[in-house]
């Protein structure tokens, strides 16, 4: 089964300017990450760029030739977001298709490609992210989450409310929701994720997050427990 990956890229993001970083961080490296933790035999990536914002300097992903890069003017993450959507359901995909949304600032542990695929196999999962929130461990309103705990060969999987607007699940549940994942990036500049998810949740879906987490968003105080990510930055290989 293919996984078909498409990561949005842009020369700047006004949402994501000022958080805070691992040292050593680059989207640069987590792109080259993503590809080097892989399986090519699987995964397939097409690469898309938001030109909104012009710089002096060509983007890192125009210069390689190993994917495909689809460019657009948009200007803002929901204008992104909303152009990757509209892009995605006009394919001719299998319903079986694996389908994974990914923003350009995280990075993915070597075998990944496998998990995603075991996570999506679990008869309960609608929805899955390879992210597992360090925010659902600490902050007050999730004191009280409840979860259901599944396994698969290589890891565990918990039910979550809500992720951020990188996750994966098969083509036939995107088309199925398209109004919904629409509907929260319509009138704004910043997708409301959580709500997003939890209107699915509403409807039934389920999102799982694998345990531990075989990503993270590079954000400081945020990041997936149990893996040094810092090091991974350094070693593509950890």
């Amino acid at each position: 089964m293919s996984v078909q990956v498409f990561v949005r890229h842009c020369h700047y993001s006004a949402c994501s300017a000022k958080k805070p970083r691992l040292p050593g961080y680059s989207r640069e490296k987590c792109h080259e990450n993503l590809i080097q933790t892989a399986d090519l035999r699987t995964a397939c990536f097409t690469l898309l760029l938001d030109t909104f914002h012009p710089m002096e300097k060509p983007h890192f992903v125009t210069e390689q030739r190993d994917h495909p890069v689809v460019e657009f003017k948009g200007g803002t993450e929901t204008a992104s977001f909303l152009f990757l959507l509209e892009y995605v359901t006009a394919q001719t995909f299998s319903d079986e298709t694996i389908i994974y949304f990914l923003e350009d600032d995280y990075l993915h542990r070597p075998g990944w490609t496998e998990i995603l695929l075991e996570g999506l196999a679990l008869e309960k999962a609608d929805y899955v992210t390879l992210f597992d929130h360090g925010d659902k461990y600490t902050l007050p309103q999730f004191r009280t989450l409840s979860t259901q705990l599944y396994h698969t060969r290589s890891c565990h999987w918990r039910t979550t409310p809500s992720t951020t607007n990188t996750y994966a699940m098969r083509f036939e549940t995107l088309k199925a929701h398209y109004d919904v994942h629409r509907a929260f990036s319509l009138g704004r500049k910043i997708t409301l994720d959580h709500e997003k998810f939890l209107r699915l949740g509403q409807l039934g879906a389920t999102l799982l997050s694998s345990v531990p987490g075989w990503s993270t968003h590079i954000e400081a105080g945020y990041l997936s427990p149990a893996y040094d990510w810092e090091r991974l930055l350094c070693d593509p290989r950890c």
